[in-house]
């Protein structure tokens, strides 16, 4: 029983980063060009998938994600620049179509919110061990 629990264990843990590190852009999409690859893929490592939206297009196989693969590589063909491809990106989805948001009035909350919530979290924390001190005394 124990050798069957740790064999599917392991194979459990073979297959997850079997998973995470496998990509999911299909052999029908890659350009004969390799450099053009390359700069495919790295462009759309950084573009979230707006179905998954915690992964890049490059990991998922969700149909918009190809969509939008394609459509990088089209660019890519027709020689784009790689800030003309991201700006075109970010006219017609915004900026939460990056997976890393430039600064700007418009993202600030978005950079600085995670921040404001550690400072009240620690707070907080900080407030209750006080109380919990009057308690014990």
């Amino acid at each position: 029983m124990k050798k069957n629990l740790i064999t599917t264990f392991i194979f459990a843990i073979i297959i997850k980063f079997t998973i995470v590190n496998s990509y999911s852009v299909e052999p029908e999409e890659i350009l004969q060009n390799p450099q053009q690859e390359i700069r495919a893929r790295n462009i759309s490592k950084n573009i979230r998938c707006l179905v998954c939206q915690n992964q890049s297009i490059d990991d998922s196989s969700a149909p918009l994600a190809k969509d939008l693969r394609e459509l990088i590589r089209i660019k890519v063909q027709k020689n784009d620049s790689d800030e003309e491809i991201y700006k075109f990106l970010t006219d017609r989805y915004g900026d939460f179509i990056l997976l890393k948001p430039p600064l700007k009035i418009s993202t600030f909350l978005l950079w600085c919110l995670p921040f404001v919530f550690f400072v009240i979290g620690i707070t907080i924390i900080v407030q209750q061990n006080k109380k919990s001190k009057k308690y014990i005394s």
